[in-house]
């Protein structure tokens, strides 16, 4: 495998190729240090700080000749969300913690060894699909974060983009793909975006319906941008002060949402609304059977299902039978008849 590495520092630099064995084919270049020579290679690994505004600006300047190659993988900080955000603006395919030893990075890039006019046919397209969709949800963090306003035609295209690569491709093949290359909070939203679209299209759902769903899929955790990232992915039990916290989230995006006038009221209905249960138990308002929305009952169970199967370093990755199972065993909480209509979803496609 060609691989070319690009820091922005002589020690990165080093790092990255001391990571690599001699099985690989390498070149490297400081980012400040004039044209990129990248002729003919399968991937790039970038280290730079994407809180430096001379590495952004570097980056910008080449980002017609990075775009050239398919994989672009960033190593970042995971602690910063805006870098991660930055990162997928500036091109990134995937994103990757800067702390991977040098056998995870390693197993990272030999993924695409195996299989290469397989990854070119199915596998890299759904790929492209997924690193658009993190952009976008990126993008909209940002933008929360910051006070600005949010691109909601955006998100309804990585919506839509995403809805056809499930159409085309199936879900098993976006459920494998964002869980190898996405992480924590844009891997759950993600999760939910796929498995809400495949829900809706094994449900028939028009095409207006379909596309409130898969937009407010995209949106429905937009109010965890201003949580602290080491309470979201905390590897552990959350204690009651942090639960608390992590409970506001939807509130906090219906408040970041209500004034954008290209957000219907059916989409912020579900995101200030998709904790809620049938039975009254839920959050944020308590809301009972009767005053729960279609799509709300929807993008309940999938957020349930997505938020069991999700990867985490910490722990072992659910199955889709299990998790199904913890589902369909949540008497008076969801809708029983959408639930055995989802089975199909969760275990077979």
């Amino acid at each position: 495998m060609r691989v070319h590495l690009i820091g922005d520092t002589l020690g990165k630099l080093s790092r990255l190729r001391a990571s690599l064995t001699s099985e690989y084919t390498l070149s490297s270049e400081l980012l400040g240090g004039g044209a990129l020579q990248i002729a003919a290679v399968d991937a790039i690994v970038i280290d730079a700080d994407m809180r430096n505004l001379e590495s952004i600006s570097a980056l910008k300047e080449r980002a017609a000749r990075l775009n050239q190659v398919r994989r672009r993988v960033f190593l970042v900080e995971q602690t910063r969300r805006l870098s991660i955000a930055q990162a997928y603006a500036l091109g990134a395919t995937q994103v990757l913690p800067s702390t991977l030893t040098p056998a995870q990075l390693m197993a990272e890039l030999d993924q695409s060894r195996s299989s290469p006019i397989e990854i070119g046919a199915t596998r890299m397209g759904v790929r492209v699909v997924t690193a658009a969709g993190a952009s976008s949800i990126a993008s909209m963090f940002q933008a929360v974060l910051r006070g600005g306003a949010v691109d909601v035609d955006e998100a309804r295209d990585a919506g839509k983009k995403i809805a056809d690569s499930i159409a085309e491709h199936g879900l098993s093949n976006w459920l494998e793909s964002v869980r190898r290359h996405h992480e924590g909070t844009y891997q759950h939203c993600l999760l939910v975006t796929g498995v809400a679209v495949d829900f809706g299209l094994s449900l028939g759902l028009k095409q207006i319906d379909m596309e409130r769903l898969y937009t407010a899929a995209m949106f429905h955790d937009i109010g965890k941008a201003a949580i602290p990232l080491s309470i979201l992915d905390k590897p552990g039990r959350l204690d009651g002060g942090e639960r608390d916290l992590i409970e506001t989230h939807p509130v906090a995006g219906y408040e970041a949402l209500k004034d954008n006038a290209g957000i219907s009221p059916e989409v912020l209905d579900a995101v200030r609304h998709h904790h809620e249960y049938l039975d009254g138990s839920g959050y944020p308002d308590g809301l009972s059977a009767h005053s729960i929305s279609d799509i709300v009952r929807l993008l309940t169970i999938c957020d349930i299902f997505a938020a069991l199967i999700e990867h985490r370093p910490y722990r072992s990755t659910m199955s889709r039978e299990d998790a199904y199972g913890i589902v369909s065993g949540m008497d008076g909480k969801l809708e029983k008849p959408l639930v055995g209509a989802f089975r199909e979803v969760a275990l077979t496609r």
